[in-house]
């Protein structure tokens, strides 16, 4: 295989996550998808952001965000996001422990 041809495979692979995550997973919240995954849909706009940086395309965080949940953030959070619960804050803090981001090197 190409470069080429595992770029699109790549994309193609990113983009159907999105519509899972938008459309088919919309009930999953982000505290959920952090405490079994280690990561959530802002992670996923915060590295889209990234990459677009990193290639010389100006994007804000709301830019990205709209371009992960296909629509505003806000609109998102009102539409599906509710509060964490105190055992979503448990799990997540045990989580967080369990497994810390590295530092610098």
């Amino acid at each position: 295989m190409t470069d080429h041809e595992t770029t699109l495979l790549e994309a193609a692979t990113f983009r159907r996550l999105l519509q899972h995550l938008m459309h088919e997973r919309a009930d999953v919240q982000n505290i959920d998808l952090m405490i079994l995954a280690g990561f959530c849909r802002n992670c996923l706009s915060d590295w889209y952001r990234e990459a677009a940086e990193a290639r010389g395309i100006t994007m804000t965080k709301d830019e990205a965000r709209e371009a992960v949940y296909g629509m505003p953030f806000e609109q998102w959070k009102s539409q599906h996001q509710s509060e964490a619960t105190s055992e979503q804050l448990a799990a997540f803090e045990a989580a967080r422990r369990a497994h810390p981001k590295p530092g610098p090197a």
